[in-house]
């Protein structure tokens, strides 16, 4: 695994489980706001971590952690992600897989096997304006695959969007919930800068219109939330 960062303990990024989080190198899209630009962009200069390093920590940590989140980058880039997975899931531990859904092979047979237990995919915009928010690259179709994937209920999981200043509209976010409708999960939530973005001048959305966003994503998907705000 190309592990280009570990963050020891995070009690936001898995719902309802002490965790920590585990950062893979390399991204198959190059979204603008992306705010781990430098792991998809420069990942030569990442800070790496083997994998001795990580299940040494990990192996400390059983008992105190419940989970461990797999972000990226993109994960499923990792060839080796299944045996990772299965090697974290023999200590014990939960594990969320975050993913932009471009994989949904490698998707559905980690799930299968029972590698994952809740899965959470970024959807970065409506079905109209996807290929230009994700930086010109056209994966759409294997994204709905995964989209329908997991709105039959094979495991839990979330789907969110990140909304951000001149990529976003209110009418973004009514195509967004046809699209995913039945959906028991979807959160938006407000761009903001981490410092580390592959275009400059990004710029996240006053809290009037996010709340403009959410009514117009709960026409069709009564439970969507805000997140972080």
């Amino acid at each position: 695994m190309n592990i280009g960062g570990l963050q020891k303990l995070t009690l936001l990024d898995y719902p309802g489980k002490i965790a920590c989080t585990v950062f893979t190198v390399g991204c198959n899209l190059r979204c603008p706001f992306c705010h781990n630009a430098s792991l998809v962009t420069h990942p030569q200069d990442a800070g790496y971590v083997t994998d001795d390093e990580l299940f040494s920590f990990l192996k400390k940590r059983v008992g105190i952690l419940d989970g461990v989140c797999v972000t990226g980058g993109e994960p499923t880039l990792q060839r080796d992600l299944p045996d990772f997975l299965e090697a974290v899931k023999a200590l014990g531990y939960s594990v969320k897989l975050d993913t932009n859904g471009t994989n949904p092979k490698l998707l559905r047979s980690v799930i299968s096997d029972r590698l994952v237990d809740y899965v959470a995919v970024d959807i970065k915009n409506s079905p109209e304006k996807y290929i230009t928010t994700s930086g010109g690259i056209d994966l759409f179709e294997n994204i709905k695959e995964t989209v329908s994937l997991l709105l039959s209920d094979v495991i839990e999981y979330e789907f969110r969007t990140t909304a951000v200043a001149g990529f976003h509209e209110t009418e973004d976010f009514e195509s967004i919930g046809k699209w995913i409708q039945g959906t028991k999960r979807y959160f938006i939530q407000n761009f903001v800068d981490s410092g580390d973005l592959i275009s400059p001048d990004v710029l996240g959305i006053p809290k009037e219109k996010m709340n403009e966003f959410l009514k117009a994503a709960q026409k069709y998907i009564p439970t969507a939330e805000l997140r972080g705000i």
